[in-house]
């Protein structure tokens, strides 16, 4: 078992690397939120900035740190920044960054979606241009899709489920601005 689960590395490594890579820029995101139990839908805008992290850089230092590794363990990363509005009203939503660091099949994060503590996410790809991710914690399961449609677009979808219930879907549409 250990075998193959070195050989899936070797396989998403790379294309975790490249994906990255792909996606570093500014980037302006539409997206929908809809709450399943009672209909209601959220629209928000976003300014996203993504930049790639090379291996040993300061950002994934300190991630290494708040995961107790070592320096130099994580093979890359990414350090994605934002700026929200409710596209409705435009009143600011919410203005932060996140680290993303990657080793295997797991991302390891500074922070939750909801939370500020350290978490993780399994992923895998279903072609370079699709990263899946999940993450649980809290009793909560957040599954999302990244796919890009070229250098200039990407879409995503987030399914928040809690006990076994999908409970939020997610949909984001994404355009690259620089």
């Amino acid at each position: 078992m250990k075998v193959q689960s070195s050989q899936r590395s070797l396989q998403t490594e790379p294309l975790i690397a490249q994906f990255f890579r792909t996606t570093a820029g500014r980037w302006h995101s539409q997206r929908r939120y809809y709450t399943l139990s009672d209909g209601k839908t959220k629209e928000v805008t976003s300014e996203i900035w993504i930049e790639f992290l090379e291996a040993g850089c300061d950002d994934l230092t300190v991630l290494e740190g708040l995961h107790h590794f070592h320096p130099h363990t994580l093979l890359c990363g990414a350090k994605v920044s934002w700026k929200s509005e409710d596209s409705v009203t435009g009143k600011k939503q919410s203005e932060d960054s996140t680290l993303f660091g990657a080793l295997g099949n797991t991302l390891y994060r500074d922070r939750g979606f909801a939370i500020s503590t350290p978490v993780t996410a399994n992923f895998y790809f279903t072609n370079p241009n699709t990263l899946c991710l999940r993450t649980e914690y809290n009793g909560s399961v957040f599954e999302e899709e990244l796919k890009l449609i070229s250098d200039k677009y990407r879409t995503r979808q987030t399914i928040i489920s809690r006990a076994g219930e999908e409970i939020m879907i997610g949909q984001y549409l994404e355009k690259r601005i620089s």
